[in-house]
């Protein structure tokens, strides 16, 4: 086979791959992914803040280190207001809001001169721009079908760093000339992303019909979406579970904190969250106590944008039809001990090396814990149970720092990230332990659509006249982990 035969194969593989990728999902789901990157793009504050407060402002690296902790509190807030919203007001009024929000404060702190003021503005920014978290992932799991989620959660992942690593290196040259235009374009751009929400998505949070049974959406019906279709006999097809779901009672945050399965999913989440902030906080603090220059941080941890945007969806078109238990045990260990590989690096080849073994650990456990979290939430309640989730991200960007500081001047590098390597193992064995008695609740799935099984009446030995009937060609194949958890249950009111 000559060279110019083997690379027009192998560009027919790629554009193969690429098509199976993306092919499949909604439309919907691409103005969703359009409106995440183009947000990502404008990332301008989360990047620079500590450099504008130091060098632009003239305020200390302590100053700094507060104000970064101020906009973190703001996010970790912000989880669970917006979950609450999400649910409540539905995903389109708290994204139009969360994203306009965003736009008005990031611009308001461009114009800061005073530290209170700074700060102030600061906790506002993190509150609105975390807020859309929350609702950015209950939409996607609401218009895009079980069996492609984990695909669907990648390449919003994919779009996230994609945008994030082309913005950073632009606001960098921007930064040169003026901090005021960074802001200001970040501003522009997530407004932009309001427009693109109000203009283009429909709301898709699935609305009870009569009886508390889920109705279509304006999403759903173009979409697929995953609360299902109902036809005139009751029958429910390319739903979550192929079934009608039964009258549903109303979920608050007290039903989502007494959800012990789930909060241990979350628990979990801040365990390996709490790994991979370390490559932000805990790295260059080691790197530059080993004489490294930010230069060589930064080529090290370039590294970790350029791997999840060249990989991320080949990895997922691997690792899609897997066992999500396995999948979440491997991607655990890989971060403890690809940051505990660390303590042996004394170059910045191995440097970078570690991180590729964590940031594919990254890739990995990205989507597939998404996608748990996805199948553990009832249907209407995706939105607190998703606030609660991205909460464990926020609070472990807020411990982190503290974490690393601490061990680093008291014991050393060294025995942080030996304490890397240990969450991960703890977290490798929480996921398995956790996980061990999914399988034995599929039949739960089955008889709830999803709802919490413990605000149901026993079901009765005969079915009912009208009951669903799954259609072959569309039964997915379930892996034991995609069985949902019985929630407690549910409060009468709540948040």
């Amino acid at each position: 086979m000559s060279v110019a035969t083997s690379a027009a194969a192998s560009a027919a593989g790629l554009r193969r791959a690429v098509r199976e990728s993306v092919s499949g999902l909604p439309r919907e789901f691409w103005w969703l992914w359009t409106s995440t990157l183009v947000n990502r793009l404008g990332a301008f504050v989360a990047t620079f803040m500590a450099l504008y407060l130091t060098l632009d402002r003239g305020y200390s690296a302590s100053y700094a280190g507060l104000v970064a902790s101020l906009h973190g509190l703001g996010g970790v807030i912000s989880s669970l207001v917006a979950g609450v919203m999400t649910d409540r007001f539905g995903r389109r009024p708290t994204l139009l809001i969360a994203q306009s929000s965003t736009a008005a404060s990031v611009a308001l702190l461009g114009f800061m001169r005073e530290p209170a003021e700074i700060a102030a503005v600061a906790f506002l920014v993190g509150m609105a721009s975390n807020a859309s978290r929350p609702a950015v992932q209950a939409m996607m799991a609401d218009i895009v079908k079980p069996e492609d989620r984990v695909r669907a959660f990648s390449l919003n992942y994919w779009a996230i760093n994609l945008g994030f690593a082309i913005s950073s290196a632009g606001a960098g040259f921007v930064a040169q000339y003026s901090y005021l235009a960074g802001f200001l374009g970040e501003a522009t751009m997530t407004l932009a992303c309001a427009v693109l929400v109000f203009l283009k998505l429909p709301e898709s949070r699935p609305e009870r019909g009569p009886g508390g049974a889920p109705a279509r959406t304006a999403a759903g019906k173009n979409a697929g979406a995953g609360a299902g279709t109902r036809t005139g006999t009751g029958t429910e097809i390319g739903g979550e579970a192929g079934t009608a779901a039964p009258p549903e009672a109303k979920i608050g945050l007290g039903t989502v904190l007494r959800d012990g399965r789930f909060m241990s999913v979350v628990s979990l989440s801040f365990v390996v969250s709490l790994i991979f902030q370390q490559g932000f906080v805990g790295l260059p603090v080691a790197m530059g106590a080993d004489g490294f220059t930010s230069a060589d941080y930064g080529f090290a941890i370039a590294v970790n944008g350029v791997l999840i945007v060249v990989m991320q969806i080949p990895v997922t078109r691997f690792i899609q039809h897997r066992d999500p238990r396995r999948l979440l045990i491997v991607s655990s260990l890989l971060a403890g001990y690809g940051f505990g590989l660390t303590a042996f690096a004394g170059s910045i080849a191995v440097y970078a090396l570690t991180v590729c073994v964590w940031s594919l650990a990254e890739i990995v456990n990205a989507p597939v814990q998404t996608g748990l979290v996805v199948r553990l939430s009832p249907v209407h309640g995706r939105g607190r149970y998703q606030g609660m989730y991205t909460m464990s991200w926020s609070v472990a960007a807020l411990v982190a720092p503290l974490m690393s500081g601490l061990v680093i001047d008291r014991f050393g590098a060294a025995w942080l990230w030996g304490a890397c390597a240990a969450l991960g193992t703890v977290a490798g064995a929480g996921y398995w332990l956790l996980m061990r008695g999914l399988s034995d609740l599929r039949e739960d799935k089955e008889e709830t659509g999803g709802v919490p099984s413990t605000t149901l009446a026993a079901p009765s030995a005969e079915a009912p006249p009208e009951a669903p009937v799954r259609a072959p060609a569309e039964a997915p194949v379930r892996t034991p982990a995609e069985a949902p958890v019985k929630a407690a249950a549910p409060e009468a009111g709540g948040a």
